[in-house]
């Protein structure tokens, strides 16, 4: 029988919150996008700096919605789908556990700002793997657009090596979790850089550890559109 259409460009599977937690308005609200109800959202105001810099710097991760990247979009192959993803991602929720994460902490992570655990647990990673090595038999391979979009990085030959066998060049051993808080800031003022940086670790740092307790399942629905999210998948072991 053949799969049902796939209305979506791309898919993704992320680390994200329950969307009536904490931890989603805290990160919609400094993106200023909420992924789940599609919508935009007032960000916090940070003294010194311009609103239309705060935009900017943001609207690379304010298009992938708040999220820790597990296995990074990628289109469904042909005759894959969304059922078989589905089905995929809740084998995968059935073999691992919920994770507490409770030392994130706002850092510098190469060129932007991410939220980033200070010692990640063990099964975080595993969890990371699984997603990596057991999704990609369903992923279309890369297109020559796609390689040459990645090589842009630039990457190292391991991580081009990675990229050609998993399709994204962060996985496995280069694995970082991480929410990123802003684009690239390359040509930002130091200073305008550093009042990021410390309304950041303000904005969250009231929170409780947050409780990695799902998988997250985006979609594109059209190629350079905002990622929405579309359901959740229980960890479960």
């Amino acid at each position: 029988m053949p799969s049902e259409p796939v209305p979506f460009h791309r898919v993704a599977v992320y680390a994200a919150p329950d969307p009536a937690s904490a931890w989603w308005a805290r990160g919609s609200e400094w993106l200023g996008r909420c992924a789940a109800r599609r919508c935009a959202l007032p960000m916090p105001v940070i003294n010194g700096v311009d609103p239309a810099v705060q935009q900017a710097v943001t609207a690379d991760p304010r298009r992938y919605g708040w999220h820790a990247t597990l296995k990074a979009p990628f289109r469904l192959a042909p005759g894959v789908g969304l059922q078989a993803l589905r089905e995929a991602l809740a084998a995968i929720g059935r073999d691992h556990r919920a994770v507490e994460l409770a030392d994130l902490r706002v850092d510098r992570l190469g060129h932007f700002l991410a939220l980033r655990p200070q010692a990640p647990p063990v099964t975080l990673g595993a969890l990371a793997d699984d997603c990596v090595r057991r999704l990609q038999a369903l992923a279309a391979p890369l297109s020559d657009a796609e390689l040459a979009r990645r090589r842009r990085a630039p990457l190292t030959p391991e991580e081009d090596a990675l990229m050609l066998s998993w399709g994204y060049p962060w996985v496995l051993h280069q694995f970082r979790f991480h929410c990123s808080l802003t684009g690239p800031l390359d040509g930002v003022p130091d200073a305008v850089v550093e009042r990021l940086e410390r309304a950041a670790r303000s904005h969250f740092a009231a929170l409780p550890p947050w409780r990695l307790d799902r998988l997250s399942l985006f979609v594109e629905p059209t190629p350079g559109a905002d990622f929405e999210l579309l359901e959740q998948l229980e960890l479960a072991a």
